[in-house]
């Protein structure tokens, strides 16, 4: 099942570029002008702390090992969607009230 399944898991992705500080019309003009990945994160207005907080592996590599810092970002976003197509809630997967 994919993230365009189900509307809450598109809500789930759709807070996630919100809180890179990016509205619906920024994430628009993202996709129109065939930005990359790099200029993605290197121009989003405010990325969530939160988003650091995010574990575990993807395709085969510890999230937390990564060292190179556009790398960590890919795989925390491909991890974000993996988890939300799988229901899991946007506050579980940034640990939000764990400790």
């Amino acid at each position: 099942m994919s993230v365009e399944e189900k509307p809450s898991r598109k809500t789930g992705v759709a807070h996630f570029f919100a809180a890179a500080g990016y509205s619906a019309a920024g994430l628009a003009e993202v996709l129109a002008d065939g930005r990359d990945l790099a200029a993605f994160f290197a121009r989003a207005p405010a990325l969530n702390p939160a988003r650091e907080q995010v574990t575990g592996v993807i395709c085969g590599v510890r999230i937390e090992a990564i060292e190179d810092p556009l790398m960590r970002e890919i795989r925390i976003l491909d991890k974000l969607v993996d988890e939300l197509a799988k229901g899991r809630p946007l506050e579980k997967i940034l640990r939000r009230g764990a400790g």
